[in-house]
């Protein structure tokens, strides 16, 4: 037991004051800046995302809503529920109600412990690749990576990035079978989990029993396939995950995932292009510094969004958030900031990006 503390306590400590920071920047912005919250909130505002006092509260915002009445009540139609995938509010639902009906504080403790041992997973994955320096320097971009905070909020990405990354570590270890079915939890868990298919359909074909570990990937496509069935049985609308997304105005862009850059470069964004073309640049050297799987899987989890732009609200909407689980981006990232004057500008720039989300995500302006 010590030792396996031992061996996760730099990703722990990076876990831990990271969130702290966090937690108490977005606790300060909305306790002493009140006044300053925006005024067009009641819009999105429910009683829902109010539990436990406005230092805690702040951490669900926007989509949490959907996430919390789905635990509360399951999907209905018609509405935006469907566009929210199983995987988080299962597990909200079913500790909320442990916890007296709770659902935010469950939502809160699922996201923080999912992000912890993300943390401890990505860290031991990429110690054993590249070296415990490069590791802690991974650890440290994703937690400062300017959307970050997502991690410990009432909304899924923690839990998602723990399965893909869960996913990795496994397949490297040659338990395929397992990682099929993680891949399957995290396709329940958000549309990306795509991206896991391509990286396990590499290390099948390279594996020693080829034919068998391909035909695994008819797993996490036979468990997706449940969400669908229990929505038919359910509200009578298996396909309504895709005609939910018509809230957002989303559709697959003609020229793919060029398509949301085009129209964001048009709608004259700046900060969201020039954050896609990094990260697919780092996506491709991520293809380099840790092989064909991490490359083929980063490309794709940044490709899915750029390819469903949403007419009304951008073209690179969320584009920031759904970033955050591309974690070979950042490892790539690491070996780069092995140059001292590098990492510093990189911690730098990430930290300031970090700390002007955190506050107008706490004062309830629209970040990702």
């Amino acid at each position: 037991m010590r030792g396996a503390l031992a061996a996760s306590w730099p990703a722990l400590r990076i876990f831990l004051w990271s969130r702290l920071a966090i937690w108490a920047l977005a606790a300060g912005t909305v306790l002493l800046f009140e006044d300053e919250l925006n005024p067009s909130r009641g819009r999105w505002d429910t009683p829902r995302l109010h539990e436990l006092g406005a230092a805690v509260d702040v951490w669900a915002r926007w989509d949490s809503n959907w996430y919390l009445r789905i635990a509360e009540s399951g999907y209905s139609w018609p509405s935006s529920t469907p566009a929210f995938f199983p995987g988080y509010p299962l597990l909200v639902a079913g500790l909320g109600r442990v916890l007296g009906d709770r659902f935010l504080l469950a939502g809160l403790l699922v996201s923080l412990a999912a992000c912890a041992a993300a943390f401890v997973l990505l860290y031991r994955l990429v110690a054993d690749r590249l070296g415990a320096r490069d590791a802690s320097r991974s650890v440290l971009y994703l937690a400062l990576f300017p959307t970050s905070f997502f991690l410990g909020a009432v909304y899924g990405e923690s839990l998602f990035l723990l399965l893909a990354v869960a996913a990795f570590v496994l397949a490297e270890r040659g338990r395929l079978g397992w990682a099929a079915v993680v891949s399957g939890l995290a396709l329940l868990t958000r549309a990306q989990g795509i991206a896991l298919l391509l990286a396990l359909a590499v290390f099948a074909w390279r594996s020693d029993r080829r034919t068998r570990n391909l035909a695994l990937l008819l797993v996490p496509v036979a468990m997706f396939l449940v969400f669908p069935l229990v929505l038919e049985l359910w509200i009578g609308h298996g396909l309504a995950f895709v005609d939910a997304q018509k809230l957002w105005e989303r559709s697959l862009a003609p020229l793919g995932p060029l398509g949301g850059l085009v129209q964001a470069v048009g709608e004259g964004d700046v900060v969201g292009p020039v954050l896609a073309v990094a990260m697919v640049a780092l996506a491709v050297l991520s293809w380099r510094v840790l092989g064909a799987p991490y490359g083929l899987y980063a490309i794709a989890a940044l490709a899915i969004p750029m390819a469903l732009p949403s007419e009304r609200l951008g073209g690179l909407y969320s584009f920031s958030r759904f970033a955050l689980v591309a974690f070979p981006c950042l490892v790539a990232l690491a070996v780069l900031g092995r140059d001292r004057r590098l990492h510093v500008a990189t911690v730098a720039v990430l930290a300031a990006g970090l700390a002007v989300g955190v506050v107008r995500w706490a004062l309830w302006y629209w970040v990702a």
